[in-house]
């Protein structure tokens, strides 16, 4: 099974420790953001990792290598000076992430700028629709949360409690046969290559009944400001001192 790290993003928010720094590559418990994926995904199998990149795309050979000190093999999909969003991005990795002869065989995505306890083993190698995604409890930055988990592990449309989606899941190629469609004159949509975000897509396929789920009650933090990383950063080294 492939993976897929997305790290394209500009780190904005960030600023001004992302001014020479990608936002994977912040550290928190003392190593790189991303570098607490390769090892989860290694972990489990997984050989074959591509890191999606925009924004200071050359320190990630720099700092992480060819992969082989977690024994995987690092491909970086180089998306230009302008991210791709999720859904272009991971669209623009595809090649990548097949299976042989471009099988629509499942891989794992995951935000690189996320930090989490949960245990990658339990993803599914193979998902029963086009896509499995794992939910975690509204952070206090996002209330309203983004999907609904139903009955059976399936998502659904409407209804209570609203989780937030971790950044973690396992896709088929096959979610993306009809993206023109489903997203339309989407600004981005029409450049080349295509730039549009992954939401549309997996709300087409809630509402197809493809796309399951699961909730993680564990740990999870986005690390999307700096007081987000140092509070991480201090409460993985508490741990690491216990």
């Amino acid at each position: 099974m492939k993976a897929l790290v997305l790290a394209a993003g500009l780190g904005e928010r960030m600023r001004p420790l992302t001014e020479h720094t990608p936002k994977p590559l912040l550290a928190a418990g003392g190593k790189p953001l991303v570098e607490w994926h390769l090892e989860k995904l290694a972990a489990i199998g997984v050989r074959e990792v591509v890191l999606n990149i925009s924004w200071l795309a050359g320190r990630f050979p720099e700092v992480l290598g060819d992969g082989e000190r977690w024994g995987l093999r690092l491909h970086h999909a180089y998306e230009g000076p302008t991210p791709l969003e999720t859904g272009g991005g991971m669209l623009r990795a595809l090649p990548l992430l097949a299976g042989p002869d471009g099988s629509d065989e499942p891989f794992i995505a995951v935000n690189g700028d996320i930090w989490t306890d949960y245990d990658f083993s339990r993803l599914p190698r193979q998902p029963a629709g086009t896509a499995h995604l794992v939910l975690v409890d509204n952070p206090a930055q996002h209330p309203g949360g983004d999907f609904v988990l139903g009955a059976e592990g399936r998502l659904v449309e409407n209804g209570a409690p609203r989780l937030t989606f971790a950044g973690i899941g396992v896709y088929r190629p096959s979610l993306f046969e009809r993206w023109r469609e489903v997203v339309g004159d989407a600004e981005g949509a029409h450049d080349d290559p295509p730039r549009f975000k992954l939401a549309p897509l997996l709300r087409e396929g809630i509402l197809r009944g493809t796309v399951g789920g699961e909730h993680h009650r564990g740990q999870w933090t986005d690390v999307g400001t700096p007081q987000r990383l140092a509070e991480l950063d201090a409460r993985l080294g508490r741990a690491a001192g216990e």
